[in-house]
C-alpha cells in the first residue's frame, strides 16, 4: 500500500520547537524527492521545504533559519525540524513524495500543528 504518514504535530508554545517526521511505506523512497507543505486555516496550502534525492535542500522564505528538512533513506523517513516557532506557524503540515522519474506523487494526511501559549 503506498502511503505517507506524518507524526509529530501538536500544541507547542512560541519560540519552542517540534520534530515532525513522514514515513513511506509502499515507494522506492531513494528516487522521491520529498517536500513538507502546508495550510493555515482560510489560507492555501503553501510550500515549506523540499529535498532532493541527494539532499539539496530549498526552504520557503518564512521558515528559512528556522526549520531544517532532513531524509532517512534506510528509515524511508523525512523530517521537519521546526525551531524558534512562531504563531503563523500554525497550520496543517503535509509530506508529499515526488518520484523524479514517473514523477508521480503520494501525499500524506496531515498532522497539525498548533503554536500558541
Amino acid at each position: 500500500q503506498v502511503q505517507l504518514v506524518e507524526s509529530g504535530g501538536g500544541l507547542v508554545q512560541p519560540g519552542g520547537s517540534l520534530r515532525l517526521s513522514c514515513a513511506a511505506s509502499g515507494i522506492i523512497f531513494s528516487v522521491n524527492a520529498m517536500g513538507w507543505y502546508r495550510q493555515a486555516p482560510g489560507k492555501e496550502r503553501e510550500l515549506v521545504a523540499r529535498i532532493t534525492t541527494v539532499g539539496s535542500t530549498f526552504y520557503g522564505d518564512s521558515v528559512k533559519g528556522r526549520f531544517t528538512i532532513s531524509r532517512d533513506n534506510a528509515k524511508d523517513t523525512a523530517y521537519l525540524q521546526m525551531n524558534n516557532v512562531r504563531p503563523e506557524d500554525t497550520a496543517v503540515y503535509y509530506c508529499r513524495s515526488n518520484n523524479i522519474y514517473s514523477d508521480s506523487e503520494v501525499w500524506g494526511q496531515g498532522t497539525l500543528v498548533t503554536v500558541s501559549s
